[in-house]
């Protein structure tokens, strides 16, 4: 699941999931539609619960993303 994120000045909005990044990026556009010229977004890969705590368990540590 993906999560679409996009600051606009002091305000953050956060909309989705969606299954795909694809399905993510076919909503930019309208969204930022709305937005001011320099709004910023970003699409994060949401991490299922159990994923996470079998990560923390086994002691790996998730590499940093750079966007």
């Amino acid at each position: 699941m993906y999560l679409l994120t996009i600051r606009d000045g002091l305000q953050t909005r956060h909309i989705g999931p969606y299954a795909s990044p694809k399905q993510a990026a076919d909503q930019l556009d309208a969204l930022l539609a709305s937005c001011g010229e320099r709004a910023r977004w970003q699409i994060h890969a949401l991490e299922s619960p159990l994923l996470a705590a079998e990560g923390l368990r086994a002691g790996s540590s998730r590499p940093a993303l750079a966007a």
